[in-house]
């Protein structure tokens, strides 16, 4: 069953009932195009057993479309007023699937598994912030083991960044973090006036699939302590700019011998394994944040 999906005009009506107006705290903008939430929901490859967790569902656009095609959809909103409303207008757009749905009134960068409870989500979908978009997805990555995929839409110069290989110019610390956890490819441009109200950027569809982290043998918060410093001063050699991390410039250059990088080389010129065997060759390791 296909759910009534939401226009430009039903978006602006239930802002209006809502008396919700998008924020740029927030950094919402409410997508109104029922085309670009089905392309949304056919590039993520959700099957019937996927189990989606939405980041930032607004008003319910892609919600509704994702409620007909999943098994169940944990919906993430940190506005009280968005949250509350949005389970009625599950009710009213989406008939007898309205109750796949499961609302969490909640900071995305403060839930975890334990939080959203069961089904375990095996899918992130969703259009996000645009101001906590990086931060959200590798914290979801972090926290919810069970997530295997996902699709996520981004200001079109974040996907560019997350899908970045070493060499290109805007490779660094989102890249090679996201590939700790992930292979991720672009999934598509989205132009703005899908959105309201309208950003001055394009938006970009990021798609990525899960993968088993490049060694076993080091912590990740051990291997993105070096990522951290390598891209903290981009132009320095790797010898330079990872000897705050490693106790002093030769003691660097000995990690990255052993784990077969040039101490001449530069950050942005490393993939995560190497990132991953620098990390585990360190004489000594300092833990860092997420």
């Amino acid at each position: 069953m296909a759910a009534d999906l939401l226009g430009p005009a039903e978006i602006r009506d239930l802002a209006a009932r809502l008396g919700v107006a998008p924020t740029k705290k927030l950094g919402q903008n409410f997508v109104h195009d029922p085309n670009t939430v089905r392309r949304i929901v056919a590039t993520a490859g959700l099957t019937a057993d996927d189990v989606a967790v939405e980041v930032g569902p607004g008003l319910g656009s892609l919600t509704l479309a994702l409620l007909p095609v999943a098994a169940h959809v944990h919906a993430v909103e940190i506005d009280a007023t968005l949250a509350g409303a949005l389970p009625g207008t599950a009710a009213r757009h989406a008939g007898p699937v309205a109750d796949r749905l499961s609302v969490h009134h909640a900071d995305a960068l403060r839930i975890g598994a334990a939080d959203l409870g069961d089904p375990a989500p095996t899918a992130l979908v969703a259009n996000l912030p645009y101001n906590v978009a990086v931060p959200v997805v590798l914290h979801l990555l972090a926290e919810l083991p069970s997530l295997r995929h996902g699709l996520v839409m981004v200001q079109k110069e974040v996907a560019d960044r997350l899908v970045a290989g070493p060499g290109s110019k805007v490779y660094g610390i989102p890249s090679v973090k996201l590939a700790w956890y992930a292979h991720a490819r672009a999934a598509g441009k989205v132009p703005p006036n899908v959105f309201w109200p309208v950003p001055n950027v394009d938006s970009g569809l990021v798609a990525f699939t899960r993968r088993e982290p490049p060694r076993a043998d080091v912590p990740r918060e051990q291997v993105f302590s070096v990522v951290d410093a390598a891209f903290a001063q981009r132009r320095k050699t790797l010898r330079a700019a990872l000897a705050g991390w490693a106790g002093g410039a030769d003691r660097a250059a000995a990690a990255l011998t052993a784990a077969g990088v040039d101490p001449g080389a530069r950050g942005e010129s490393l993939t995560v394994d190497q990132f991953a065997a620098v990390a585990a060759s360190a004489p000594s390791r300092t833990p860092a944040a997420q």
